[in-house]
């Protein structure tokens, strides 16, 4: 078991968390979904269709969502891991408005990943609290 599963699992946790196994094969789904969809997003701005504009809230949403992970489970710090999970959420809902003008398929298959992420985000803000 290594020190960051330890420390995990040594957090006190709400009820409704899901199991840790579950994790993988959602990140897995939804990291398909985002390869497509920014992939798409970043070809747009390539082909001069859509503004350096649209693009930056994907950028953003990308940095922080690569960012968790480390943050979480790295520096096992709840408090910054909850205000870049908000970053997320916050970038991903930017990113759905912006595209949705110009290429609504784009935003319409972020819903996965927004529901996730919306579920991601109570339940750290609820780790957080629990552990404070």
């Amino acid at each position: 078991m290594t020190p960051a599963y330890t420390w995990y699992h040594s957090l006190i946790r709400p009820s409704w968390a899901p199991p840790p196994w579950l994790f993988g094969p959602v990140w897995t789904v939804l990291y398909v979904l985002i390869a497509v969809s920014f992939g798409s997003v970043f070809w747009l701005a390539y082909s001069k269709k859509i503004a350096l504009l649209v693009v930056l809230p994907f950028v953003l949403n990308l940095i922080f969502n690569f960012a968790f992970t480390p943050i979480q489970f790295g520096l096992k710090n709840n408090y910054l891991a909850a205000l870049d999970i908000l970053l997320v959420l916050g970038t991903l809902i930017w990113a759905m408005v912006a595209i949705y003008p110009h290429a609504r398929w784009i935003a319409y298959i972020q819903i996965p990943y927004l529901l996730w992420v919306s579920f991601a985000t109570v339940l750290q803000l609820t780790i957080t609290f629990l552990n404070r």
